[in-house]
């Protein structure tokens, strides 16, 4: 099939990428024409695991083809794909401007009967505006061209997208016609040929499956936070809890696990425009509103162990941060808690030595200039405790989670570890350390 896929950030990217894997001839379409021209040269704006490969070699056989030309693609495609970013607004609700925007373009310079499907998260009623957006220009045009509109959500998970897009646990579908449902099974059946994964359902439902998706996980974690917490100021330990409650099927294991708060592209922004749009329907959502006061306190936790332990004033002191990305796969900085702990040392006084494989350009686009100059970025974990006078662990990237414990007693001016992730073990106070943790 020929697909247009409008918008080539970190979901359009990789559903174009991952439909020309299938055989499909898929156009990916950006007004950036940096961005278009690096991708043409394999140049990704964003770090996933193995998108790469799947960008080159899907140009390399024609399947895949980089454009600002929106017109071009739509002569030579009818299923549409808007997958535009959807950022938040000041008053929390979720920003359309670039969904209509891709709107116009397609009623602008569409010429024949198509299928439009949006993949961003949007807030519920979307598609049915998009569709009389369309409509509109398409009469104003004088133009006799039926559209369609579909909801299909992205369920990727950064550092994971590749496998969870080839390879979906379910494909949610929402559409007006069994035509549409049937146009889009066909184009997804060589991504669930082992097993059905697909679930129907009205368009409204699927807008909402996709926010209510991430308010609940977004839910859990704050949750465990709240009980870690709780944990802490009673003497308990919030790891022995998790595995006595996540032993109960009915919770599981999944999104339990204590932390210092939740970041991204996603939670934050989508559990903020749930809670605008229940507002807005005149329903308080008093639980939403609580995961997200968990979470901005959540972050704050670090700081205030280190403030805890070192005093208020952290002039003349200098901390290690591992890990900048909000997660470990991705150079995702959006709403991390690095940001925030970093800031918050840094306005009382301390300096910084930072390290992380990936997220280093990110996070210096988005710390503030303010704070810059109070850190140091190294290109080695253990370069990046030389001299400071605690390591504060953020980011469970993988290559921290065995480090040489007598190398960091040696480098690190005291043996004072704060662990946000719980990823390590009280077996390190046989070397020396102090170690800080959450809810334990």
């Amino acid at each position: 099939m020929n697909i247009t896929v409008i918008g080539t950030g970190y979901v359009g990217l990789v559903t174009g990428a991952c439909f020309s894997k299938m055989g499909n001839k898929v156009y990916c379409v950006d007004i950036d024409e940096a961005k278009i021209e690096g991708l043409k040269k394999g140049i990704l704006p964003i770090f996933e695991p193995n998108l790469d490969t799947l960008v080159m070699t899907g140009q390399e056989k024609g399947d895949l083809i980089f454009t600002t030309d929106i017109k071009e693609a739509l002569d030579d495609t009818n299923i549409i794909f808007i997958a535009v970013g959807t950022p938040m607004a000041e008053d929390g609700s979720a920003n359309l401007d670039y969904i209509f925007s891709a709107a116009s373009d397609i009623a602008n310079n569409i010429t024949k009967d198509s299928l439009v499907v949006i993949k961003s998260t949007v807030p519920i009623g979307t598609g049915f505006r998009v569709k009389d957006h369309i409509n509109r220009i398409l009469e104003e045009r004088g133009c006799d061209i039926k559209i369609q509109i579909a909801s299909n959500p992205e369920f990727l998970k950064e550092g994971k997208a590749i496998q969870d897009c080839l390879s979906p646990d379910r494909v949610v579908l929402g559409a007006e016609s069994e035509e549409v449902f049937e146009t889009l099974k066909y184009l997804y059946s060589p991504f669930v040929i082992n097993h059905d994964r697909f679930v129907l359902m009205d368009v409204k439902s699927s807008e909402m499956t996709k926010y209510v998706a991430n308010a609940m996980l977004a839910t859990k974690i704050s949750f465990m936070n709240e009980i870690a917490n709780i944990c802490e100021a009673t003497g308990a330990d919030v790891q022995k809890v998790r595995l006595g409650i996540g032993s109960d099927k009915r919770i599981g294991y999944h999104f339990i696990y204590a932390g210092c708060g939740y970041g991204g592209s996603c939670f934050p922004k989508d559990v903020q425009a749930l809670i605008n749009t229940a507002q807005t329907h005149g329903y308080e959502p008093e639980i939403l509103t609580h995961v997200e006061t968990v979470n901005k306190r959540q972050k704050m936790v670090l700081a205030n162990k280190v403030v805890s332990h070192f005093g208020e004033d952290l002039t003349g002191l200098t901390f290690t941060i591992w890990g900048l990305a909000f997660k470990p796969g991705t150079d995702d900085v959006r709403e991390a808690t690095s940001l925030v702990v970093a800031s918050e040392l840094i306005r009382r006084g301390a300096k910084i030595k930072a390290y992380d494989a990936q997220a280093v350009d990110e996070f210096k686009r988005s710390i503030g200039d303010e704070y810059l100059k109070s850190i140091e970025f190294t290109t080695n974990r253990y370069q990046a405790t030389e001299g400071a006078d605690a390591l504060i662990l953020i980011t469970e990237w993988k290559e921290f989670r065995t480090p040489d414990w007598e190398l960091l007693n040696q480098n690190l001016n005291q043996p004072v570890i704060f662990d946000g992730r719980n990823i390590y073990d009280n077996k390190i106070r046989d070397y020396g350390f102090t170690l800080y943790q959450i809810g334990c």
